[in-house]
């Protein structure tokens, strides 16, 4: 008997597959990257161009990027530069005046801080990631095919969350580390998370 595909491509429903962009130097030392336009590293490109071989051969009805650099180079050298769309709605966090501190700095004055639950000082609040999120995921679900999304960890993981039509911080449970495939879809109507921050290395 022939094993269920593990990608759900026996759905008629269109999947999304994310990929979060390749290390930059912020990413590195786990300071907060909001909206600062951080290059990826030597590194970095180096992931984006290992994940051309994971996504060729794939067709995908649309190819969707955050505006950032360090996603559009991601998806440059993954090679889908030609046919990227810019989505503003794919923008990292806005972190306010945490952007650019770790949480080790930002616990020094708010200990157990967490971004989940306590938020960021004059930056976006959780739900109006959220909000952004949804829109996303509302375009994608109007794809004749699957979609392709280069952005963040945070904004990331809350879309996966609003995929499966949870809250939005339901994604501090979803870990998920740079230069990465995941893949949402569907079992039967229901939104699942078929793979999820496979780095590739097996």
């Amino acid at each position: 008997m022939a094993l269920p595909d593990p990608d759900g491509r026996d759905s008629e429903r269109p999947r999304t597959w994310l990929v979060r962009h390749g290390e930059t130097e912020w990413a590195r030392l786990g300071r907060h990257t909001g909206r600062t336009d951080i290059p990826l590293t030597e590194a970095g490109r180096a992931q984006a161009r290992a994940m051309a071989p994971r996504l060729a051969g794939r067709t995908f009805a649309a190819v969707l990027s955050s505006p950032l650099s360090r996603a559009l180079e991601t998806c440059r050298l993954a090679g889908f530069g030609d046919r990227v769309q810019v989505v503003p709605e794919l923008a990292e966090w806005d972190y306010g005046r945490d952007e650019g501190l770790t949480t080790t700095q930002i616990r020094t004055s708010r200990p157990g801080w967490l971004i989940w639950r306590d938020g960021v000082r004059d930056g976006e609040t959780i739900g109006e990631v959220g909000r952004r999120a949804d829109r996303a995921v509302a375009r994608i679900r109007e794809a004749r095919g699957d979609v392709l999304v280069f952005a963040h960890g945070h904004v990331l993981r809350i879309l996966a969350a609003r995929w499966l039509e949870l809250d939005p911080a339901t994604g501090a449970h979803l870990a998920l580390s740079t230069a990465t495939l995941s893949i949402l879809g569907w079992e039967r109507e229901t939104p699942v998370i078929l793979r999820w921050n496979d780095p590739g290395d097996s």
